[in-house]
C-alpha cells in the first residue's frame, strides 16, 4: 500500500483526544452542576472557560507547529491535558477545578492544533478528518453509556478525558520530530485566500456557537423539560453519537463527489430545524428525534468545513485558524445557552439559535462555491554543509631576496613585478603569466628570443631518423 493512502493513526488518535472534551461537554457541565455547589449558569461558565482555553491554544500555536516540532508539541499538549483534567477530577475545591479545566483545555487545544496541521498536509485531508470524527464519536458514545454507571461524582467525565490523553501519549513517538527540517526554495508567503478564510472563520465561530449553545444544555433539557432520567439521557446521547458515526461514514464514502457547497449549505439548514425541534422537546420521542437527527448531520457538515479549510492552505494555517474559531464558538456556547434558556426558556432559545444558523449558511456556502487556484508546491532543498578551507598567509618581506642561477631578485624588483602585472593586459586574470623576457632581473636583464622551429625537431625518433639519413648521405 502506498504511504500516501495509509491512514495516519497517530493523527487520528491525537484528533480524538483533542476533541473529546467538546463531545463530553453536556455530561461535564451537568456533573459540575450536580456535584459542586454551582448554579447552572456557573457550571456552563466553567465549561466555556475550558473550551476557551482550548481555542486560545489554537490561535497561539497555529503558525508555530513547525518551529517546535509536531512530536514535542503533541506530547506537551497531552501531558497538560492529563495533569489539568486529573486535577479537576480529583479536587472538590472550586479554584482547583477551574484551574485544572483551564490547563486541561489548553492541552486539548494543543493536541487539536498538531492534529489539524498534520491532517492539512495529507493528500486527502477530508478522509483523515472523517476518520478522526469516527474515532471521537465512537469513544464519546461508549463513554455516554458507561459514565452514568460510575457514580454521580463530578470528576468522572474529566477523568475519562485524562485517561484518553494518557493512552494516546505513546503514539506520539510515531509523529515526525520536525515538520520543516529543510529549507524551501521560496519563503513562506502570506496566507492565501485571506477574504475567504476570514469569512469562513467568522461564520464557523457563530456556527459552533449555535451548535454548542444547545449541546451544552441538552442534558438539562432531557432531565428537566422532557422529564427523563440520567441513564435514559445518556442512552439517547450514545445512540445520537452512533448515528453520527453513520453520518461520518456516509461523508467519507461520498467524499468530494458532492462538492462542498451542497453538504455545508443544505446540512446547516437541516441542523437549524433539528435544533429547534430538540430545544422544544417535552417527551422522549421528540427529544430523541431531535438529538439523533442533529448529531447525524453535525459531524458530516463539520468534516466538509474542516476539509475546505485544509484545502485553502497546504501548510495547515487556515485549518488551525478555522478550527480555533470553531473552538472559540464552542467555548462561548455553554454560557450562551445557559443565559438564553434562563431568560427566555428552552424553546425560544432553540428558535434564536436556528435563525442564527440560517444567517451564517449564506457566507459558508459562498466560500465553498468559490473555485480554488492550484497552489505552488514548495520543493525542499537539503542544505549540505561545506568544509571550510583554511587560508594560510605567507608573509613576503620587502627586503627578501631569492637566490637563483641567474642572480639576485631584490625587493624593489618584486615591487616592479607587481606594477608590471597590474599594467599588463593579463591583470584581469590573476593566473596569467607574463612573458618571460619582461621580468626584470637584478644586473642581468634577459631578452626573450624566439627559438627557431628546427630546434624543436632535435629530439625523439625524428632526430634519430634525421641523423641516420645524414650519415648515409656522407658515406656515399
Amino acid at each position: 500500500m502506498s504511504a500516501r493512502t495509509t491512514t495516519p493513526w497517530p493523527l487520528v488518535a491525537l484528533f480524538t483526544a483533542g476533541y473529546l472534551a467538546a463531545y463530553l461537554l453536556p455530561t461535564t457541565v451537568g456533573r459540575l452542576d450536580a456535584g459542586l455547589p454551582l448554579s447552572a449558569t456557573q457550571a456552563g461558565a466553567i465549561g466555556s472557560v475550558l473550551l476557551l482555553s482550548s481555542a486560545s491554544a489554537g490561535f497561539l500555536l497555529a503558525s508555530r507547529v513547525d518551529r517546535f516540532g509536531p512530536r514535542r508539541l503533541a506530547r506537551a499538549g497531552l501531558l497538560l491535558a492529563i495533569a489539568g483534567y486529573a486535577t479537576a477530577a480529583l479536587s472538590t475545591a472550586l479554584p482547583l477545578v477551574v484551574a485544572g479545566a483551564v490547563v486541561g483545555g489548553f492541552g486539548s487545544g494543543t493536541a487539536t492544533t498538531v492534529a489539524a496541521t498534520g491532517i492539512a498536509g495529507r493528500r486527502d485531508p477530508h478522509r483523515v478528518t472523517t476518520m478522526g470524527l469516527l474515532g471521537v464519536s465512537a469513544l464519546a458514545g461508549a463513554l455516554y453509556l458507561t459514565i452514568p454507571h460510575l457514580g454521580p461524582a463530578h470528576g468522572v467525565p474529566l477523568a475519562a478525558i485524562a485517561v484518553t490523553a494518557l493512552l494516546v501519549l505513546p503514539l506520539t513517538g510515531r509523529l515526525p520530530a520536525r515538520s520543516a527540517a529543510t529549507r524551501t526554495v521560496r519563503p513562506a508567503g502570506p496566507l492565501p485566500y485571506r477574504r475567504s478564510g476570514a469569512l469562513l472563520a467568522a461564520a464557523m465561530l457563530f456556527w459552533s456557537l449555535a451548535q454548542n449553545s444547545l449541546w451544552g444544555v441538552s442534558g438539562r433539557i432531557g432531565l428537566t423539560q422532557a422529564g427523563l432520567g440520567e441513564v435514559t439521557v445518556g442512552a439517547v446521547f450514545a445512540v445520537a453519537l452512533g448515528a453520527g458515526l453513520l453520518g461520518v461514514v456516509c461523508a467519507g464514502v461520498l467524499g468530494p463527489r458532492l462538492g462542498g457547497a451542497l453538504p455545508i449549505g443544505l446540512g446547516t439548514v437541516l441542523i437549524a430545524g433539528c435544533i429547534a425541534l430538540s430545544a422544544a422537546a417535552s417527551d422522549l420521542t421528540s427529544f430523541a428525534t431531535g438529538e439523533i437527527a442533529w448529531n447525524t448531520l453535525y459531524p458530516v457538515v463539520l468534516s466538509y468545513v474542516i476539509g475546505l479549510a485544509a484545502s485553502m492552505d497546504r501548510r495547515g494555517r487556515w485549518a488551525v485558524l478555522v478550527g480555533s474559531a470553531s473552538s472559540l464558538g464552542t467555548a462561548c456556547g455553554p454560557l450562551t445557552g445557559s443565559l438564553l434558556s434562563a431568560r427566555a426558556g428552552y424553546p425560544a432559545m432553540g428558535l434564536v439559535l436556528a435563525a442564527g444558523l440560517l444567517l451564517v449558511t449564506v457566507p459558508m456556502t459562498l466560500v465553498a462555491r468559490r473555485p480554488r487556484r492550484s497552489q505552488v508546491v514548495e520543493i525542499p532543498v537539503v542544505e549540505i554543509p561545506l568544509a571550510e578551507i583554511p587560508v594560510v598567509d605567507i608573509p613576503v618581506p620587502e627586503t627578501a631576496a631569492v637566490e637563483s642561477a641567474a642572480g639576485q631578485v631584490t625587493g624593489a624588483d618584486v615591487a616592479g613585478l607587481a606594477d608590471l602585472l597590474a599594467e599588463s593586459p593579463s591583470a584581469e586574470d590573476p593566473f596569467a603569466r607574463p612573458p618571460l623576457g619582461e621580468i626584470p632581473v637584478a644586473g642581468n636583464p634577459l631578452d626573450a628570443v624566439p627559438a627557431p622551429r628546427e630546434a624543436y625537431g632535435t629530439a625523439g625518433p625524428r632526430h634519430a631518423g634525421a641523423t641516420t639519413a645524414a650519415s648515409a648521405a656522407e658515406g656515399m
